[in-house]
């Protein structure tokens, strides 16, 4: 079906999790005239709705840790009975640091929660928010997917207007009202708001010309799904090292015969520098187990299986701005973080959620869903949560990875006193859980 110079109440620049996420929160608003919003997503990739039940594909899958308020806001969108059977409940999480007396736990039932978060294969979370967008699709029809195809170039109608003068001219020239977007494939579409989900190299963001700061942590992520000969128990490690810090989330049952099954499967997150990951990938997988049994204690006994090791270069990249005119990133187009607190689709998600809120109120009262306070408003928050959440990864980056006798003293002190300075415990807690 030919699209071509149509007009869509939101345009979404990306259909992968942040992309489909947004489409979804807004898929069942409807205007004062009792339409629904229409919403076009432009995706460069054709989506291939495939599900492999091998042991191989789904020990290796790449996994999310999702807050206790992300899986809640996925509850509410009709996500995550898709979901729910296939997530591992994080109870408890350990946090140490090896060679030092220092430990602290987190625990879920001392929050009144069942579950502090939860860890699930990402594509699995991809196909979830598909299913219960395409539902909504068939019902409302008000859904349309332009891909593979991107955007190419962005006509700024309006641009330069203050607010008072965008408001006034709101009912006297129609064009002031909206975007036009060119795709590579020659469409043109127009839009009041265009939501850039497009990720780390964003092309909307480029095209608003919206500079990007980058800090290199001068570290890499080695990422492997691994079993071990204890069971987890649901119980998720966070271990400092000499190396750096390793994460070991534990992950659910594959549900076969095989080695990998039963609850001794974990996702396993090792940041270190790249040299030190370049040594490590030339390893074995039986020497890589030893290297990984002897950095990370016995907590988990031996490491009994080792799934595909990947690596990736980690930074700290935020946009100098996370709004336009008529227009919004969201996601990792407008940061991109330290993976050491497992916060960064949780921070994305938390994008969507109140950019839908805003739009929400927006629509019901039958204003402009792209009109310059509601962006300011989105900005204004989006900024406020992610340097909250930004301070915490990086001060633990930086603390964790200095040996200086001072600063070790003092991290062992501070993970004693989360064990018994309450207020400084659920403050650490509410802010991992998402609230």
């Amino acid at each position: 079906m030919e699209h071509s110079n149509q007009h869509f109440d939101v345009i979404i620049s990306g259909g992968g999790l942040s992309g489909s996420l947004m489409a979804l929160s807004l898929s069942k608003l409807s205007k004062t005239d009792g339409s629904f919003l229409t919403i076009a997503i432009v995706e460069t990739q054709t989506f291939k709705q495939t599900s492999s039940a091998d042991d191989h594909a789904l020990f290796d899958a790449r996994v999310l840790a999702l807050s206790h308020g992300s899986a809640n806001y996925l509850a509410k969108l009709g996500v995550w009975q898709y979901l729910k059977d296939d997530a591992c409940a994080i109870t408890d999480i350990d946090i140490s640091d090896r060679g030092h007396f220092a430990k602290a736990r987190l625990t879920a039932k001392d929050h009144g929660v069942n579950a502090l978060g939860y860890v699930i294969d990402m594509a699995l979370i991809g196909k979830a928010q598909l299913k219960a967008l395409s539902q909504n699709t068939n019902i409302n029809n008000n859904i349309h997917w332009f891909n593979p195809d991107s955007i190419a170039d962005i006509d700024w109608q309006g641009q330069g207007l203050d607010k008072d003068q965008s408001q006034q001219q709101n009912d006297s020239d129609p064009d002031k009202t909206k975007i036009k977007v060119t795709l590579n494939s020659g469409k043109v579409l127009s839009t009041q708001l265009l939501l850039g989900c497009d990720g780390v190299h964003s092309p909307v963001r480029k095209l608003a010309n919206i500079e990007v700061t980058c800090a290199d942590y001068q570290q890499v992520a080695l990422i492997a799904n691994v079993s071990t000969s204890k069971a987890h128990q649901q119980k998720a490690f966070e271990r400092f090292t000499e190396f750096g810090p390793i994460a070991m989330l534990p992950l659910k049952s594959v549900n076969s015969s095989s080695s990998t099954d039963g609850e001794s499967r974990c996702s396993l997150v090792w940041t270190m520098t790249p040299e030190q990951a370049e040594e490590i990938n030339k390893l074995s997988d039986d020497a890589f187990k030893v290297a990984l049994e002897r950095a990370f204690g016995s907590y988990l006994g031996a490491i009994t299986h080792v799934g595909k090791r990947d690596t990736y270069p980690l930074v700290l990249l935020q946009a100098q701005q996370q709004s336009y005119h008529r227009m919004a990133l969201v996601g990792n187009s407008a940061h991109t973080i330290h993976p050491i607190a497992g916060q960064g689709f949780n921070l994305g998600l938390r994008d969507v959620e109140v950019m839908a809120e805003l739009v929400t109120k927006a629509v019901a009262a039958g204003q402009d869903i792209g009109r310059f306070s509601l962006l300011y408003s989105y900005q204004l928050n989006r900024t406020k949560d992610q340097r909250e959440v930004i301070q915490l990864t990086d001060s633990l980056v930086t603390l964790f990875a200095n040996d200086l006798p001072p600063l070790v003293l003092g991290r062992n002190i501070g993970l004693q006193a989360l064990n018994f300075i309450a207020p400084l415990k659920n403050a650490l807690v509410k802010k991992t859980m998402g609230y």
